[in-house]
């Protein structure tokens, strides 16, 4: 299966694109901007699945959806998010998307979704669209302190416990206590994948 994966983070880029590439089943190419998607998509490439960052430049909310939905010959578009809420997640649905993908979605369920989603079936999971309004639009910043944000801030720049300990005047202990609570507010499965969803929130 061949898969377009466009994000404004490379750190996004990077990680989902080495693991699904790992899978064996997908050939999986990157770029950064809505421009350079519908660029790929128009020169025509037979992509099986394109996955859109729904903050990245040139998406102007999900009027970028429809754009590549159009460059698209009717070839599944999809939209995934650290931060929008699931009336966006539904919207995207109504106006053509045949998917929606929180970020901080398991990663056998990412290898699932992109599978069904690449053979024209809509996913959109229930736990997000079942998920409280009140807890879905609690801005993440709200959640973390500010010693968390730093810490968060030196994960994205991919500073080791050790480092972070220095930069921060911390027992290297107190890093690590600090990392497994990032993970968890951010539901995130480990230190990148927590970094990747502070980059997409705009948190550092």
């Amino acid at each position: 299966m061949r898969l377009l994966l466009a994000d404004d983070h490379d750190l996004v880029l990077e990680t989902l694109g080495a693991f699904l590439s790992a899978q064996g089943q997908f050939q999986v190419e990157t770029c950064g901007s809505l421009e350079a998607a519908c660029e790929k998509i128009g020169n025509d490439e037979a992509y099986d699945l394109v996955l859109l960052d729904y903050s990245m430049p040139g998406m102007d909310g999900l009027q970028g959806l429809e754009k590549a939905i159009s460059a698209s010959f009717g070839r599944p578009v999809a939209i995934m998010s650290g931060t929008a809420t699931k009336a966006v997640a539904q919207e995207a649905i109504d106006k053509g998307a045949i998917g929606f993908l929180p970020k901080t979605m398991a990663a056998k369920s990412l290898v699932n979704a992109v599978r069904f989603m690449a053979m024209g079936e809509t996913y959109v999971p229930l736990d997000f669209l079942n998920a409280q309004d009140e807890t879905e639009e609690l801005p993440l910043a709200k959640l973390l302190s500010e010693r968390e944000r730093q810490v968060l801030g030196g994960l994205c720049r991919g500073l080791s416990n050790k480092e972070l300990a220095r930069e921060l005047d911390l027992q290297e202990v107190t890093i690590k206590l600090h990392v497994k609570t990032l993970c968890r507010k951010l539901e995130a499965k480990n230190r990148t994948h927590a970094a990747m969803i502070g980059k997409e929130a705009g948190l550092i």
